[in-house]
């Protein structure tokens, strides 16, 4: 079953402080600075309605890490991070070019103080851009001048969708578009995507979250592991798989994770 929240159209919002904002909350969520009392008070009040919600995000930022370092093994040196968010510590650019000095990234993302925070932390870094922008609008991603000075799209590329499709309401058709962004994309590319699901909770114990984000400037939309792998349809998933964040090639020595708010991910390549 697809439980879908209340459509919203994700429009470059203009800056509220005084409604919460997922980006804003999930900065939160990580430690960081960027966000306002309205997104502090959100964020602990989606905690208490369906505890976990925190861990999910410090996991699925974990996941994030280790795909881009995977995609580093594997040779990229260009990535497009859509719906990249607010910064904070261990970005898609400061993972590859720890690694790759002359690894370039494009972020993509729709909200003012993460567009802002992130023009601030890549001041100087000409190796990386943040583009304001809504993902939905695929062809003016890809033909922005970011996009065309920093990444070649003839050649394989890293797309990084971490927990931005949740966002995208099925009346905006999620499905055309992962398919558009995966039509642009040269063989040898990369899909990673991950997204929460609580399909396997029943009404009582989901009404809280999404009313929550309801009241925010993009609501949610759950969907199942087996919506989330048909977005992998015809690629070559790289093992495990589709699975929970926390069991995708977790790095030796960590901590065992059960997460209470299923977080799937999983990297495909182009063939």
């Amino acid at each position: 079953m697809v439980l879908v929240v209340e459509a919203m159209t994700l429009h470059a919002h203009e800056l509220d402080p005084h409604r919460p904002n997922p980006a804003r909350m999930y900065d939160y969520y990580l430690g960081g600075f960027h966000n306002f009392e309205a997104d502090r008070e959100a964020a602990e009040a989606a905690e208490i309605a369906f505890p976990g919600v925190k861990a999910a995000a410090r996991a699925n930022r974990d996941f994030l890490r280790r795909v881009v370092r995977y995609m580093i093994g594997q040779g990229i040196d260009q990535f497009l991070d859509l719906g990249s968010g607010v910064p904070t510590v261990g970005n898609v650019h400061e993972i590859a070019q720890a690694v790759n000095p002359d690894a370039r990234v494009v972020y993509v993302d729709s909200e003012p103080v993460a567009v802002h925070a992130s023009e601030t932390l890549l001041a100087g870094n000409s190796g990386a851009a943040i583009l304001h922008a809504d993902i939905r609008h695929v062809d003016a991603i890809l033909n922005a001048p970011q996009v065309e000075r920093l990444l070649d799209l003839t050649r394989p590329l890293g797309l990084i969708m971490a927990s931005v499709l949740p966002h995208i309401p099925e009346s905006d058709d999620p499905d055309r578009l992962v398919a558009r962004y995966l039509a642009a994309l040269a063989p040898g590319s990369f899909l990673m995507i991950s997204h929460g699901s609580v399909d396997d909770f029943d009404d009582t114990e989901t009404d809280g979250i999404y009313k929550l984000y309801r009241a925010s400037t993009s609501p949610i939309t759950s969907r199942t592991r087996e919506r989330i792998a048909s977005w992998f349809d015809g690629l070559e998933l790289v093992e495990p798989g589709v699975v929970v964040v926390t069991h995708w090639h977790p790095d030796t020595g960590d901590a065992p994770v059960k997460l209470r708010l299923p977080h799937y991910g999983a990297v495909a390549r182009v063939p």
